[in-house]
């Protein structure tokens, strides 16, 4: 697994930019979003390998009403497909531009033809978690498997995790909403410690929000996948655009997500980190001072004192040790008062 030497599970979050079909069939704007994402620092580009004839029938209604030139979600299948040069194409892009090249497979058909592209991992969409014919071709391959959790309930996962796990697979559970777009009511990022106690596995969050914002959440629990739909403008066609980060802000959720990371790496000793500000403590913090010009012998009350900037003489806090105590020096107007100025208290 290439992908700038970050790998699924390896101690950072991997993050994939979701394509699906956004490309609208079109091979040129596929390989332009392939450019977008891996620019935009994202780990891996997936997309979806749809075979018409192999997932679909003629009656498979549309999820939304969006096209003016398909009669069908399954004429929408054939409209955009891909032929399996071209997808090699896409896959020799992401491998240039080291990236991981990946695609959701929703026939068994799809999965042969990844098979024969070399993807080297699977990630199982949501409606296929209960699909253990496409399960179990994609676990013959011996490789990885992320299921999205969209529409499946607790017994399901568990069915489908077990069922990866038995097979030897490494497996990785999405918390995933099947909202388009995702209110924040209903991301569920409180399930993604629950699943990776639950399943002790990999764990992500599969968002669709069109927002950085679950995403950055997330990343502070800790996760080790994230996938986000995106688009290089929000006036694209497609179903999915609305549901989608442009890749200008998927560049600032990848930046986001590693300034987490880092600070979660490295936590902070407070006495340590103020230490090391003393010099800028010396600058903010206030000093004991006389209000005006005061000669020797005066005994000190509040109107004979100030506290300013800045903090390198006695600090503020020493003000009450210091009040009816006797210069033995004189002092000018806001010059600072220090301990030798000062006769000792009486005992």
């Amino acid at each position: 697994m290439s992908a700038r030497a970050r790998s699924i599970g390896g101690g950072t979050c991997f993050v994939i930019g979701e394509v699906a079909l956004t490309h609208d069939g079109s091979l040129g704007l596929a390989h332009a979003f392939v450019d977008a994402i891996a620019d935009a620092g994202a780990d891996a580009v997936k997309f979806q390998t749809h075979i018409a004839a192999a997932e679909s029938t003629p009656d498979e209604p549309f999820r939304v009403t969006f096209s003016h030139q398909d009669s069908s979600r399954y004429a929408y299948w054939q409209r955009t497909a891909f032929t399996e040069d071209e997808w090699r194409t896409l896959a020799e892009h992401c491998r240039d531009r080291e990236v991981l090249f990946l695609s959701s497979p929703f026939s068994i058909e799809a999965v042969d033809l990844l098979e024969r592209l070399g993807q080297s991992v699977w990630k199982i969409a949501s409606g296929e978690v209960g699909n253990t014919l496409l399960l179990d071709r994609v676990m013959a391959t011996g490789k990885p498997v992320i299921l999205s959790s969209g529409v499946s309930p607790l017994a399901e996962l568990d069915a489908a995790v077990a069922r990866v796990k038995g097979a030897g697979n490494q497996v990785g559970v999405l918390q995933c909403t099947t909202a388009y777009p995702c209110p924040p009511e209903r991301i569920g990022v409180n399930l993604i410690p629950d699943f990776r106690a639950r399943y002790e596995c990999w764990v992500g969050l599969s968002d669709h929000s069109a927002t950085i914002y679950p995403g950055l959440a997330a990343a502070t629990i800790g996760i080790d996948i994230l996938e986000v739909h995106a688009t290089l403008s929000r006036e694209m066609f497609g179903p999915d655009v609305l549901a989608s980060v442009t890749t200008a802000e998927l560049r600032q959720l990848v930046d986001g997500v590693r300034f987490i990371e880092r600070m979660k790496t490295h936590p902070v000793d407070k006495d340590t980190a103020a230490a090391t500000a003393a010099p800028l403590r010396n600058i903010f913090t206030r000093s004991i001072v006389a209000r005006a010009a005061l000669p020797v012998g005066t005994v000190l009350t509040d109107a004979d004192l100030a506290v300013k900037k800045p903090g390198t003489g006695l600090p503020a806090g020493r003000l009450p040790d210091v009040l009816g105590r006797t210069l033995r020096r004189a002092v000018t107007a806001d010059q600072q008062i220090r301990e030798a100025d000062l006769e000792p208290r009486p005992q």
